[in-house]
């Protein structure tokens, strides 16, 4: 496993843990997860897997930035290197309506794709908005940027529509649900994240999570669709 991604891994979790530090109420909140699995023996197994979300929100505006990381090697050759990087930020026009921008970035190294970028503005609807269940919906357009493994590059306009939903289980469990499609004309870009989160003790919880990426056109030789099922220790703050 390459020792960069370790190093980007190890401060996104100390940066977590000294805004935490100041303990503090604010407008700042968020999380960050570390997940780490060996397997040694007739082989070496290697996989690590690490979140970042910080949120910030001050009466209609809120920002969000997500980052992730995933990576797996078996017998010292990388089998998974997956990262991703979001912002979006959200101004509240009333209570159930607001209007957004957001711009994505995704590398994955062994997939069709070498990047793909996504810079979208639009307007989200906050369908259901109670203490155990929260839904939202979102539609916009933008620009994409992406250059696949061979070197060609896809830029243009594209589309977007998405929507998450939220499931406060209990005091300490829940399910989150995120779906986003962004159709372009030389291919459409599907995510879909679906997460189960249970508190252990105090602001530790445990995390599972499966993420389903797919692509409508890819290389020939390379598969549309890559899953990836992470466990990890999440800390909030």
């Amino acid at each position: 496993m390459q020792k960069r991604p370790l190093i980007m891994i190890a401060l996104i979790c100390l940066w977590a843990t000294s805004v935490h530090s100041e303990d503090q109420e604010g407008p700042w909140s968020g999380n960050a997860g570390l997940g780490f699995t060996a397997i040694t023996g007739n082989t070496e197994t290697d996989t690590l897997n690490a979140k970042l979300v910080v949120n910030y929100d001050v009466d209609q505006l809120h920002h969000s930035f997500l980052a992730t990381a995933i990576n797996s090697s078996q017998n010292s050759e990388s089998t998974a290197e997956s990262y991703k990087a979001t912002w979006q930020t959200k101004y509240d026009m009333n209570e159930a309506t607001y209007v957004y921008g957001l711009a994505d970035w995704n590398k994955d190294r062994f997939s069709s794709y070498d990047f793909q970028i996504f810079e979208n503005v639009g307007i989200g609807r906050r369908f259901i908005d109670t203490e155990k269940h929260k839904l939202n919906g979102e539609v916009g357009l933008g620009f994409q940027q992406s250059e696949l493994q061979d070197g060609t590059s896809q830029n243009g306009f594209t589309a977007r529509v998405a929507g998450d939903y939220t499931w406060v289980i209990s005091d300490n469990a829940t399910f989150h649900q995120s779906l986003s499609v962004s159709p372009a004309s030389d291919n459409t870009y599907i995510e879909s994240v679906s997460e189960l989160k249970a508190g252990i003790v105090g602001n530790i919880f445990m995390s599972l999570s499966y993420i389903v990426k797919h692509n409508t056109d890819v290389l020939p030789g390379t598969k549309n669709t890559d899953t990836f099922t992470t466990i990890s220790l999440e800390y909030s703050f």
